[in-house]
């Protein structure tokens, strides 16, 4: 059984960098530790932990066992290090309170919970040689160490925190279905090299996802109501799908009108159903509209407001015959 843990830091949101270790120990690991490295007190945020939580079950990356946080083991870490001493080999293994380091801790916890396999960014290379040195010194076993690249900005350099989407809290505020990230870091897989973040493959996987949604998961997932769900469709994400969804469920102000002669021609198509209309029905108005050079944008404005959105024909068919009729009425 390979048995593997993630250990982030309470430091707030997850990386991606971070969000794609935790998904390749996931996919790797048959047990999975969740472990809170919160040895170093000054980096720690007030509610970093609950962050890393609710980012981990948003990717749909569980866990075996955890949190453990490393904190509340610092008698088991002094115990372990009192044959070795305070510093081992140039390393410092306890600080003077008495609070263990991040090598020793890391050491101890991958001996304590059998880790076997230890999946980490390319940054903590340089940590092996002296964590296989401890293994030695406490007469343990070394787990097999997978050491996969790191995710880079533009500028080359490890992508920081503060870049678009760099956090996985940001790509969840940002409408970003979890599906589409979880989908971009499982292609990444364990790169043996440095990647630069693509967020425009994210953005594609995103448009994806939703187009492949059900109806009911659509709307429930983006605050509408089903009858919306072929509104949302075509929708880049979440946030995107809730400005459709408003553009239909509520009437546009004042709006310019340059081709009337286009909204009074869809008002005589409209007229001609009763009651609502299929899909087959509305998609035919707009087609009748266009094979006469009607001014498509013209009638998308007079029914949402906007000159972009959704595809013409959802609209039309979402409105009721009377919404429609109010709408283009307003308009003329």
């Amino acid at each position: 059984m390979k048995r593997v843990r993630f250990a982030p830091s309470p430091t707030g949101s997850l990386h991606v960098g971070n969000a794609l270790s935790a998904v390749a120990n996931r996919r790797l690991g048959d047990w999975m530790l969740l472990r809170i490295d919160d040895t170093d007190a000054a980096r720690n945020v007030e509610g970093g932990e609950d962050d890393i939580l609710r980012d981990l079950e948003w990717l749909g990356v569980g866990w075996d066992e955890g949190p453990v946080r490393q904190s509340e083991r610092q008698e088991r870490y002094r115990g372990a290090a009192a044959p070795l001493g305070d510093r081992f080999e140039g390393t410092t293994l306890l600080r003077e309170d008495g609070s263990a380091t991040y090598q020793l801790a890391t050491v101890v916890d991958d001996i304590d919970f059998g880790i076997t396999h230890v999946v980490r960014g390319n940054d903590h290379r340089p940590n092996e040689a002296v964590h296989r040195r401890l293994h030695d010194a406490l007469g343990t076993d070394a787990p097999e160490y997978v050491h996969h690249g790191l995710i880079l900005g533009e500028d080359g350099k490890k992508l920081s925190k503060r870049a678009p989407g760099a956090t996985v809290a940001s790509l969840r505020e940002a409408g970003i279905p979890a599906e589409a990230v979880r989908a971009y870091l499982e292609e990444l897989g364990t790169p043996a090299h440095d990647v630069h973040y693509d967020l425009p493959r994210i953005r594609r996987l995103s448009t994806e996802t939703i187009g492949a949604m059900s109806d009911d998961d659509l709307a429930a997932r983006a605050g509408a109501p089903v009858a919306l769900a072929p509104v949302l469709r075509g929708a880049r994400d979440f946030a995107e799908a809730r400005e459709y969804a408003a553009s239909v469920s509520s009437p546009p102000g004042a709006v310019s009108v340059w081709s009337p002669e286009t909204l009074i021609r869809f008002r005589e198509l409209r007229e001609r159903a009763n009651g609502s209309v299929t899909a087959d029905e509305a998609r035919s108005i707009v087609r009748e509209l266009k094979a006469v050079g009607g001014d498509l944008k013209q009638l998308r404005t007079a029914l949402t407001g906007r000159e972009r959105g959704p595809e013409l024909w959802t609209v039309v068919a979402a409105l009721t015959r009377e919404e429609t009729m109010r709408r283009i009425d307003a308009a003329l």
